[in-house]
């Protein structure tokens, strides 16, 4: 296989490491700043391309695009009308432009695509769902999901300040950007029907976007799931509570471990993630599921055309911040 890597910052230097890693015979690179394309390209002996026609006439079997949000859906969009298959990091957009043309082609051309969505393998959320698919919980009630960080640390040596987090145009604010968490929303309790949500900038970081949001979701199958992202803590949190009528689930990034507590027995069982596990194993195996959905022409576990219906749960809590009231979602795809 020929795979072509979109964008050459940190997440674009781990898919390619991982592409070699993973036994993919040609990888290229296509980055528009000469320096950082050099560099990588070096180190890694890999061809360069300058722009992505460039790196499109190269032939690729699949591309790889790991660049700022808001390049992502244009990008999608040609990659998608050349007729190869792709995968894309999170958000797929940062507006709803171009989303319904590039599921309309991805549908038409029977093109694989994933849009990232690394949280579902790690051990600790498919631990989750599994439990969740096993009915142990018996029916849902709510759900409590979080993650938090301080934008500031999130890398050594770069001013937060021109992060694509800070600005608005670029994909930035803790909605779009810690989308994992709305994803596994949906994950584990279905499609959403309704958004509530308050979010604002209100911290001293010297950015033009939210950096603290609490969203309450209502979702198809009754369940509520309250959600809070933000930049501003100084430790980095991430978990889950789960709650159903036969039991409840607890997972806690940190702690590495999911308990599932059973109400009948009153009983508690702990499921610790690998001792030996690293973090890169879930972009590693996100990679071969795509590889794997390639070889097997089918489709991948969040598509464009499903990862749209997640979207959709972020501009709608966008919106509820912004005008203050519940946002309910069409059942159709963004218009």
């Amino acid at each position: 296989m020929k795979g072509l890597v979109v964008g050459g910052g940190s997440i674009g230097k781990r898919h390619l490491q991982n592409l070699i890693a993973l036994g993919v015979e040609q990888v290229g690179l296509c980055e528009i700043e000469p320096v950082l394309r050099s560099s990588l390209t070096g180190s890694l002996g890999l061809p360069g391309f300058a722009d992505l026609d460039s790196g499109l006439n190269w032939g690729p079997d699949f591309v790889v695009i790991a660049t700022p949000t808001h390049l992502h859906a244009e990008q999608s969009l040609t990659v998608a009308r050349a007729g190869i298959d792709f995968f894309v990091e999170k958000p797929i957009s940062h507006s709803s432009g171009y989303l319904c043309e590039i599921v309309e082609l991805a549908s038409q051309k029977r093109l694989v695509s994933l849009v990232a969505c690394n949280m579902r393998f790690h051990p600790g959320p498919a631990k989750i769902n599994q439990l969740l698919s096993e009915q142990r919980l018996g029916k849902v009630l709510f759900a409590r999901i979080y993650c938090g960080s301080y934008l500031p640390s999130w890398r050594s040596g770069s001013n937060y300040r021109s992060n694509y987090a800070a600005r608005d145009q670029t994909g930035g604010g803790c909605i779009l950007d810690c989308i994992h968490e709305i994803d596994l929303a949906h994950w584990y309790l279905g499609e959403v029907s309704d958004v509530c949500c308050m979010a604002g900038h209100l911290s001293a970081l010297e950015i033009a976007t939210e950096d603290v949001a609490a969203l309450i979701c209502r979702h198809t199958s009754g369940a509520l799931s309250e959600i809070h992202l933000d930049y501003v803590q100084r430790t980095y949190e991430r978990g889950c509570q789960i709650v159903g009528e036969l039991g409840s689930i607890a997972w806690d990034f940190k702690a590495g471990r999911v308990i599932f507590h059973d109400n009948e027995s009153g009983q508690e069982t702990t499921f610790p993630q690998p001792g030996n596990w690293q973090l890169n194993e879930m972009y590693l195996e996100e990679m071969k599921h795509f590889l794997g959905c390639i070889q097997t022409r089918s489709q991948s576990v969040l598509s464009v055309s499903e990862a749209i219906v997640v979207m959709q749960t972020a501009f709608a809590a966008k919106e509820s911040a912004r005008n203050g009231r519940v946002i309910s979602i069409a059942k159709e795809v963004l218009a």
